[in-house]
């Protein structure tokens, strides 16, 4: 009897030293993170101030000077931080020309491709250190030819020429920018004949629609002379590595077997401003273009030629080999220092690159500081977290792929999610992508972080009031330096920022003067809303016990889209069966994988200090984390290779816009293009390699053999 009392006595004064001695619960520190005790908007316009005071283009000393600050301010925060490196393909303007001859009867004009200084501009002295208005990878060479107007530059825009019977052959292409990518919007112009390419930002979408408008440094507006830069090149990564790492002394392709790969453009193309654009437009006859068509309301009546006016384009670019850094931030999980949940923002800009991508720098170093303060209370992560600060993304996501490419079989085996910001802040509103599974996730941190720009509300109530459409988005895109973790190797992956596309968008006007007057005034979107809302996000992935995703939401997702091709050709014969069958395996799985979650917690008590329980979390969480994993296929995408995943990728013709079951959506359009029996056959071999693909997430989901 006194044994058992004693036994008892000791087991509830253990308990009661384990209780009164023991560290906070992980969620104490996550409600820690966000607050405003932690938060500092001083130190983030600091950030942001000196990442932003010279221009800072991949390869140049001024962006290895930026990752120096980086590597100091990680290393100041107690992260181990080192830089990993790459030489990799660049490409820098040499010479450029473009000369305008309205018609036979009138002098040429010649523009002068430079973009003003405005009075009183803070960077006039550094000014000169902004690269010459070009377009990264552009085909060197000189081209003359009539000027057809082709709106945006579409598939689609091409297509209402040819049914007003405009041929483009032999032409000089201008086409405003906003729809599609800027390298399709080359990529189009050469399947359609054109010789060369320009393009320019329209008054109607960047300039605040003409008329009275004030353009920056009075309003958030596009000058004039404002020019979007940016890389016309279609692949991931160094051009000369395709599929594997850039590393010292590797195995390059030559630039001729570059040119044939598909991915770089095969004619010139060069971004202009408003200015010049409208200046050619006046130069174009023949029919009136559609009201849709159209510029601003002061705009002159937009016509699509060819001609009268004739363009000579002369553009000269060198190709170099440089140097990339990729600053690495590690803070060592220790519990399962084996599993990494990795946060990324890239820090090369075409310019200044206060909003882009900067804004999204300042807010990755924010969050590395509060996690310094974290780490100061007691707190370490269950598992690894590891801070990224990519270079050479404007180029091709260039810095992010190469590291993938060579650490792919260690992410493929250990990476838990991938959370990207690029563009932190341009503006309000909030904004958020991700796969499935991570859906409730966000939704969760946006309930737990309050709206920075109204303080009764959170920010996730004001995300559903002001989003129309589905409140997350999805990542088929390969806009941003997710692309790897998600669409080659098969990470869960999400992106947020505030504010949507802006227009100063890379331009010389996207600097820290723009973000204070109309980006971000006080820097308080920067803090609450994006560094909160990430780190989060990645504190709930590094520490909890059960990794908080949701395969459920995959499956209704699929289901959706899987119906709505269906849909699309009913009457071609095609079943999608397999793939309807595929999607109910999953839906069990997911709820059953659910249940057993359900069950582990229900039953742990005294009895999670056994061995056993670890075991079965962690094997649960395993299966959690590779599912993703399993709707990536070897082969890749037709015609498409490095794009593994065959749920999400890139549209054909807007490397910007994503398309969900890539494969089948390619097939699709081929075979309606050619009505071939043998065309529908590929259409519905790719519902079968989805609908496998499918299963094989079902069964890692599951977790047996079969």
């Amino acid at each position: 009897m006194l044994k058992t009392t004693g036994a008892t006595f000791l087991a509830i004064a253990t308990s009661f030293f384990i209780l009164l001695f023991s560290p906070p619960p992980k969620s104490y520190y996550h409600s820690l993170f966000i607050s405003s005790s932690l938060s500092d908007n001083a130190s983030i316009s600091h950030h942001l101030r000196t990442l932003t005071r010279r221009p800072h283009v991949a390869g140049s000393q001024a962006n290895a000077e930026a990752a120096s600050y980086v590597l100091s301010t990680l290393s100041a925060c107690n992260i181990k931080a080192h830089i990993v490196s790459y030489d990799v393909l660049l490409t820098y303007p040499d010479s450029r020309s473009l000369t305008l001859t309205p018609s036979p009867s009138e002098p040429p004009i010649t523009f002068d491709l430079k973009q003003e200084i405005y009075e009183g501009d803070p960077y006039a002295d550094v000014a000169d250190e902004v690269l010459p208005t070009n377009h990264a990878y552009a085909k060197s060479g000189s081209v003359v030819g009539p000027v057809v107007y082709v709106n945006y530059g579409r598939v689609e825009d091409y297509g209402t020429l040819k049914e007003m019977g405009v041929n483009v052959t032999g032409t000089v292409v201008l086409a405003r920018y906003g729809e599609i990518y800027r390298g399709d919007i080359v990529m189009n112009a050469f399947e359609a004949g054109a010789v060369g390419a320009l393009v320019y930002t329209d008054r109607k979408d960047y300039g605040g629609g003409g008329g009275d408008a004030k353009w920056f440094p009075d309003d958030k507006w596009m000058p004039p002379s404002g020019v979007q830069v940016g890389t016309v090149y279609n692949g991931s990564g160094d051009p000369t590595t395709p599929g594997w790492a850039s590393s010292e002394g590797c195995e390059r392709v030559s630039i001729e077997e570059v040119e044939s790969s598909g991915d770089v453009p095969l004619i010139p193309s060069m971004p202009i401003s408003g200015a010049d654009g409208e200046t050619i437009l006046r130069s174009i006859g023949g029919q009136i273009a559609k009201d849709n068509w159209q510029g601003s309301i002061d705009a002159p009546t937009y016509r699509v030629g060819p001609g009268p006016g004739v363009v000579n384009l002369e553009y000269n670019g060198k190709q170099v080999i440089a140097t990339i850094q990729n600053v690495m931030g590690v803070i060592e999980g220790v519990e399962e220092p084996d599993r990494f949940v990795i946060l990324g923002n890239h820090r090369d800009a075409w310019t200044f690159g206060a909003v882009d991508p900067n804004s999204g720098t300042a807010a990755l170093l924010e969050v590395a500081q509060r996690l310094q303060k974290l780490q100061r209370s007691g707190w370490k992560p269950r598992r690894t977290i590891i801070l990224c600060n990519w270079d050479a993304e404007e180029y091709g996501l260039t810095g992010s792929t190469e590291w993938v490419e060579e650490n792919r079989d260690l992410l493929a085996s250990r990476a838990v999610a991938y959370l990207n910001v690029d563009c932190a802040v341009s503006g309000a509103g909030f904004h958020a992508s991700g796969t499935p599974q991570l859906d409730d996730l966000l939704k969760q941190a946006a309930q737990q972080v309050q709206d920075p720009d109204n303080s009764s509300q959170t920010i996730y109530e004001q995300w559903i009031q002001s989003t129309e459409s589905s409140l997350i988005g999805r990542l088929g895109g390969a806009g941003s330096d997710y692309a790897a973790f998600l669409l080659h190797i098969g990470v869960p992956a999400a992106d947020m920022r505030f504010g949507a596309g802006y227009p100063v968008y890379h331009s010389m006007y996207d600097d820290y003067t723009w973000m204070e007057k109309f980006g971000d005034p006080i820097f308080h979107r920067n803090v609450a809303a994006v560094a909160s809302v990430w780190g989060l996000v990645a504190l709930r992935l590094a520490d909890e016990e059960f990794l908080p995703f949701n395969y459920h939401s995959y499956a209704l997702e699929l289901q959706k889209r899987a119906e709505d091709l269906e849909n699309d050709i009913s009457d071609k014969g095609i079943t999608f069966s397999p793939l309807f069958k595929s999607i109910e395996e999953l839906s069990k799985a997911a709820r059953k994988i659910n249940n057993q979650k359900k069950e582990i917690k229900e039953a742990k008590g005294w009895t999670s200090m056994r061995r056993n329980d670890h075991v079965k979390v962690r094997e649960l969480n395993d299966r959690l984390m590779m599912a993703e994993r399993a709707f990536t296929d070897r082969d890749g995408l037709l015609r498409r290779p490095w794009y593994k995943h065959l749920i999400y990728a890139p549209s054909r013709h807007n490397d910007y816009g994503y398309t969900s079951f890539p494969g089948i959506d390619d097939a699709i359009e081929n075979a309606k293009n050619l009505n071939t029996a043998e065309s529908w056959h590929v259409v519905q071999h790719e519902v079968w390699r989805v609908a496998r693909a499918v299963k094989h997430a079902s069964l890692v989901l599951d977790g047996k053999l079969t």
